[in-house]
């Protein structure tokens, strides 16, 4: 397993309208352009994105200011998770998303970091806009 992947990206939006983005089943599936999403908007609850090619549980939620969940891609081995935690941290009506995932695969972890970029920092920058 992988250490931490680490990424921030500042969008020209405010916390709430992130946290929106990512949790709304809809916005999420909308931004994403990978399919249908099902995100529960609860502590504990299951979570479906890509089409049900990702899916996991969500750990802690702190509305328009954290998400934490345990996330894996359907393909991996049963019972293999990462953490994955967002941070939104609000800079005067932009907000400084600060990203880490823990125990990826390591032979996945390239893939992984450039796979945020790709499917949901660009996306969601153009979906803001």
């Amino acid at each position: 397993m992988t250490g931490p992947i680490h990424q921030e990206v500042v969008f020209d939006a405010p916390p709430k309208r992130i946290y929106e983005a990512l949790m709304d089943s809809a916005q999420h599936a909308e931004f994403t352009a990978n399919g249908d999403a099902e995100i529960s908007r609860e502590a504990g609850g299951a979570f479906s994105t890509h089409g049900g090619e990702i899916v996991g549980r969500n750990i802690e939620l702190v509305p328009d200011h954290r998400i934490v969940q345990a996330w894996r891609v359907k393909n991996w081995p049963e019972g293999m998770h990462t953490v994955i935690r967002f941070e939104l941290n609000d800079e005067g009506g932009k907000t400084r998303l600060v990203f880490d995932q823990w125990g990826a695969p390591e032979d996945q972890a390239e893939h992984l970091a450039a796979g945020w970029k790709a499917r949901y920092w660009k996306p969601l920058e153009r979906y803001l806009g």
